[in-house]
């Protein structure tokens, strides 16, 4: 009889039916494990990413890189290649300085890669010759509407300030960046590339750095970043600026500048500054040289306040020096100005090489501590201030003319395709070491020194370290040989004792 409950057609658990369940279970387990083994296995079959071809600007190919199929992509894989044609550059200029500022401008901008607009407040007389060396220029609003009520400062920052948001209203379509800067910035654009990369442009990013004068940051803020040095903003977050900019700036007229209006409305958004060390604003006066031979451990992305400084290489004008700069840029620009450290053992020598720019010889065995602080050669924004208004740690030019290092400057740098290494050439100032009698090897026979180095394009996209550097053997009494590379395996600095 059947029951109640139970339907004419209900499955009986007969011998046949009950042999067909477990050949059932027994196929889906036997798939099951076979997989779970296979993803299991550690020998992997490895991804292959294939190098691209970089012949044309002289950089060279990325090497073949092998990676298990569980690493997770690198943030710059995420970021999907950001280039030079995802940035939009607003460069803030004066129609009276234009005619000379505007040869700092001709040494970075790539006109055949780059999009962007120098915002004038007067039309500028056109130079023919200029026409596919510049970007278009443009005049700003007029802001005769917004109060000023700053004593100190100029009208022109509300202009400057609105480079940006009139930069968006110009409708420009795959744009990811939005970069700031003066007529008197120079940038290292794949340097920017490269660290604009790291950072997800679909997210609201204000990024910049602070002024050199601690006393700056105090008056102005911490958390502003400052406009000559540049800054960058991502597009999402400038869209969001130019919606409510003239707004912001109508409350807050009594401050100084451009980069304090801008820090304010970024601060009503609600973003802070994520701060990248490579953007310059270079508040200070005199010789460069002390901060540029200590270059952070990060890229060079800008350099400002290039009138108010001395020409960055010797027996050279500001152009002609920033041009020189340039060369080795265009070789290496991860590299530019980064430092290594290292000794000659055998003469008790300190070598400093900033690589693209200068190598500093010392007598006697100094710690990387020391050499890695920046030399006092510049001046505080704030003539009354000293050492102490340095937002970093620094260290005194010594009296004693022993104590000095010999300098040697970039005079030369090519690339050796068949090496695949560049070869940078650095001779001495003309000062003379003075004769010290110490008991150690002078080394003021030496007038030029030779660096050789293969180009890693890829050297931020790794931990930050500063590259290793060893002073090779050669028979010539006035030349010194220094390979300059990725550290090793248990490669150090060591700081050993005098060879006496």
């Amino acid at each position: 009889m059947v029951s109640n409950n139970m339907k004419p057609n209900s499955f009986a658990f007969t011998a046949p039916k009950l042999l067909f369940c477990f050949i059932i279970i027994f196929t889906f387990s036997s798939i099951y494990y076979s997989l779970n083994s296979l993803f299991s296995n550690k020998q992997t079959t490895p991804i292959i990413y294939q190098s691209h071809n970089y012949e044309n600007n002289l950089l060279p190919p990325k090497p073949n890189r092998t990676l298990s199929a569980t690493e997770p992509p690198s943030q710059s894989q995420i970021q999907l290649n950001t280039t030079l044609h995802h940035i939009v550059f607003g460069i803030g200029a004066s129609s009276k300085l234009w005619s000379k500022r505007k040869e700092y401008l001709k040494i970075w901008w790539k006109p055949d890669e780059m999009r962007g607009v120098v915002w004038l407040d007067h039309p500028v007389k056109t130079d023919s010759t200029d026409f596919n060396l510049l970007p278009p220029t443009m005049i700003s609003s007029d802001t005769s509407d917004f109060p000023y009520e700053n004593k100190e400062g100029k009208r022109s920052g509300i202009r400057i300030s609105r480079i940006i948001s009139e930069t968006v209203k110009l409708g420009m379509v795959d744009v990811r960046w939005f970069v700031m800067g003066d007529d008197d910035t120079v940038f290292i654009t794949d340097n920017l590339v490269r660290v604009l990369s790291k950072y997800d442009h679909s997210q609201y990013y204000y990024i910049g750095s602070l002024s050199e004068s601690h006393i700056q940051n105090i008056h102005f803020s911490y958390g502003m970043a400052y406009g000559g040095g540049g800054f960058a903003i991502s597009y999402p977050l400038a869209v969001a600026l130019a919606k409510m900019q003239d707004r912001c700036m109508k409350r807050y007229s009594g401050l100084y500048g451009s980069d304090d209006r801008i820090q304010a409305c970024m601060a009503e958004l609600g973003v802070p500054l994520t701060k990248e060390p490579g953007f310059h604003q270079f508040d200070v006066y005199g010789n460069l040289f002390g901060l540029l031979a200590a270059h952070p451990v990060t890229p060079l992305v800008s350099l400002h306040h290039l009138d108010l400084v001395s020409p960055i290489f010797p027996n050279s004008d500001r152009v002609e020096s920033l041009q020189r700069l340039r060369v080795a840029s265009q070789l290496d620009s991860a590299a530019l100005l980064q430092q290594s450290i290292c000794y000659d053992q055998p003469r008790n020598w300190t070598v400093s090489v900033s690589w693209g720019y200068a190598v500093q010889i010392y007598q006697g065995i100094i710690p990387p501590r020391e050499i890695e602080r920046p030399a006092r050669t510049f001046l505080n924004w704030y003539p009354r201030a000293d050492h102490r208004g340095f937002p970093f740690n620094t260290r005194p030019v010594s009296k004693n003319e022993c104590e000095r290092p010999l300098v040697y400057c970039l005079s030369n740098a090519l690339y050796d395709a068949h090496a695949d290494q560049t070869a940078t050439e650095y001779v001495g100032t003309g000062t003379l070491n003075p004769n010290c009698n110490w008991e150690m090897d002078n080394p003021s026979p030496i007038n030029r020194v030779e660096v050789y180095k293969r180009p890693d394009p890829y050297l931020w996209d790794k931990a930050p370290r500063r590259n290793c550097c060893r002073v090779l053997p050669t028979e010539a009494k006035d030349t010194m040989i220094v390979d300059v590379g990725e550290c090793e395996e248990d490669e150090i600095v060591e700081v050993m004792e005098l060879n006496i």
